[in-house]
């Protein structure tokens, strides 16, 4: 399976790395306006080119990682080489209907991972065309696989994926960040400061995970009664702080849906 990366960005670019560490391919093209900007990538073993046409042309599945004001035209510029072939996007809020209304030829999936791609810990939710057949997605595992979790969702669902886990870590780098200005300020040094809040937010996300333990349940682990854990509790519940996160979320899943509006009526 030789696999075409249109527009290797930050996520672009760390997909391909991802697939070339998890040895997911046989081949990993990928494509950037500035050629120069990917000497990592030619370096691990991808091939890189301005070329859009031609990478499209060679892979057996493109991954569609630019902008979604430029999916426009170069699905345009590639429709021909895409014909009968799978096609990932990962256009923030562009709907499977308009990909196929450009390239009728070819079968979406459209999908919303997250900057963690760069690590591999990625979340990444997807939808699927009716055209998608079970061996197209057997294919589309394997390759989230090597980003990190995944999940089928129906679309309708997409737009709040983007507003939570797409947007998410800025939410997280922000509690990130306040906790180690926390930490400087009861006396802490930066490096360990930073290094405790992120191992905590790295620890507590892991312990959630292979527990299955409720959030709830793991908070009363930690509170024990006249303790340190409920004072601080006590000033989180006061700064509103759980609102604040919910109405991020919701405004940003209410940006994706203006903007998935403005590509369905421009």
């Amino acid at each position: 399976m030789k696999i075409a990366i249109i527009g290797a960005g930050i996520i672009g670019s760390a997909i391909a790395k991802s697939l070339i560490k998890k040895k997911c391919g046989e081949k990993i093209i990928a494509t950037r306006r500035k050629v120069e900007k990917l000497t990592e990538l030619k370096a691990l073993g991808a091939e890189v080119t301005r070329d859009n046409k031609y990478a499209a042309r060679e892979g057996d599945v493109i991954i569609l990682t630019v902008k979604p004001r430029d999916v426009k035209s170069v699905l345009k510029e590639i429709r021909s080489e895409i014909a009968g072939k799978l096609v990932i996007s990962l256009a923030a809020a562009v709907p499977l209907q308009f990909l196929k209304s450009i390239a009728p030829e070819a079968r979406f999936v459209r999908a919303m991972p997250n900057i963690a791609v760069l690590v591999q810990e990625s979340f990444t939710a997807y939808c699927v065309g009716p055209e998608i057949t079970e061996e197209d997605k057997e294919t589309v595992k394997k390759i989230f696989g090597s980003m990190g979790k995944y999940v089928e969702v129906e679309e309708k669902d997409m737009d709040a994926i983007t507003g939570l886990s797409g947007s998410g870590p800025a939410y997280i780098a922000i509690l990130i960040e306040a906790l180690k200005y926390a930490g400087l300020k009861v006396g802490l040094s930066r490096d360990i400061a930073l290094l405790a809040s992120a191992q905590t937010v790295l620890g507590t996300g892991k312990l959630i995970m292979e527990t299955k333990m409720h959030s709830s349940e793991l908070k009363d682990m930690v509170v024990t009664p006249a303790g340190t854990t409920i004072e601080g509790i006590y000033e989180i519940e006061e700064s509103g702080i759980r609102s604040a996160i919910m109405r991020a979320v919701e405004a940003a899943t209410r940006k994706s849906k203006q903007i998935t509006e403005s590509i369905k009526n421009g």
